[in-house]
C-alpha cells in the first residue's frame, strides 16, 4: 500500500497513523486507499473492536495534497479512492476514535465529524478553507456540522472558513476532550481500549441508534462530491489554486 499510512494493532484496537510529516500529512490518493482498506478490513475482523486515527506531532493533516487537486481538476485522476475512504468512514461498523495535534485542515477537519470520540491538544486548530479555494465542503460535513454544532457555527466553519481553536471546537461539540501534547495518544488509546472492552453487540446497537440511518449521509457525501468535482474545473477554483500556489512559492 503506502508507507505514508501505518496500520498496527494494540489488542482489539486498530491504529491507523498518517505518516507523511514532511508534507504535514497532506493526503494522497494512495493514503486514502490505504485508510479505506484499513477501515474495511477492521470492520470485517471480529478481533478488532475499535479504530483509532492518529497523525503526527503538530499536524493531524493539512488536508488533500494540492498536486492531487490539480490532477483531479485536469481529469487525470477520478477521485474514486477519496470516495471509497469517505464511504468507509461514514459507514464504519466499529467505533472510531481520533487524536489530533496541531493543524487539521480540510478533510483533516471534516473526518472528525465521523468520529465517536476526538481528543485534541490546546494548539490544535480546525480549518475548512473550501470556499476560499473555489470548491465546496465534503465528507458529509454539510449534513453533520449543523446537527453537531448548530447552523451558525457550521456556517462559520464551512462557508466562512473560520478557524476553530481547540476550545471553540469543544464548545461547538466537534470534539470530546482537550489534553496535553504529551498525553494525547495515550489518552486516545485508553479511550479506544475502553470502547473495545465493552460488550460488542450491545455497543453496536447503541452506536447505530446514536448515529441513526446512514443512507442520507452517504447520499450527501455523493452529492457534495459531485459539486466538489465540478467546482474543481471552474474558473473560480483554478484562479484560487493559482493564487495559493503563488503564495507558497513566495
Amino acid at each position: 500500500m503506502t508507507d505514508n499510512v501505518i496500520v498496527t494493532r494494540d489488542g482489539a484496537v486498530q491504529i491507523v497513523r498518517m505518516n507523511r510529516p514532511e508534507k504535514k500529512n497532506a493526503l494522497t490518493r494512495a493514503m486514502y486507499e490505504a485508510m479505506a482498506k484499513a477501515l474495511r478490513d477492521g470492520d470485517a475482523d471480529p478481533a478488532i473492536r475499535c479504530h483509532l486515527f492518529l497523525g503526527q506531532p503538530g499536524a493531524f493533516s493539512a488536508g488533500n495534497d494540492m498536486a492531487d487537486f490539480i490532477a483531479l481538476a485536469s481529469g487525470n485522476l477520478s477521485g474514486d479512492d477519496v470516495f471509497d475512504f469517505l464511504y468507509a468512514l461514514a459507514n464504519s461498523q466499529k467505533p472510531i476514535v481520533s487524536a489530533a495535534d496541531g493543524i487539521a485542515v480540510g478533510i483533516g477537519a471534516t473526518m472528525h465529524f465521523h468520529c465517536d470520540l476526538t481528543f485534541v491538544t490546546p494548539r490544535t486548530e480546525f480549518r475548512t478553507p473550501f470556499i476560499d479555494l473555489g470548491i465546496t465542503p465534503e465528507a458529509g460535513s454539510t449534513l453533520l456540522a449543523p446537527v453537531l454544532m448548530g447552523r451558525q457555527q457550521a456556517f462559520a466553519m464551512l462557508a466562512l472558513g473560520e478557524g476553530f481553536s481547540a476550545e471553540r471546537a469543544l464548545a461547538a461539540g466537534l470534539i470530546y476532550r482537550i489534553v496535553g501534547e504529551d498525553e494525547l495518544e495515550a489518552a486516545a488509546l485508553a479511550a479506544a481500549e475502553n470502547i473495545a472492552a465493552k460488550p460488542p453487540e450491545a455497543l453496536k446497537i447503541a452506536r447505530d441508534l446514536i448515529l441513526g440511518p446512514r443512507e442520507a449521509l452517504l447520499a450527501r457525501i455523493r452529492e457534495e462530491g459531485d459539486h466538489f468535482m465540478g467546482r474543481l474545473k471552474s474558473d473560480e477554483a483554478r484562479n484560487a489554486f493559482m493564487a495559493f500556489m503563488s503564495r507558497k512559492k513566495a
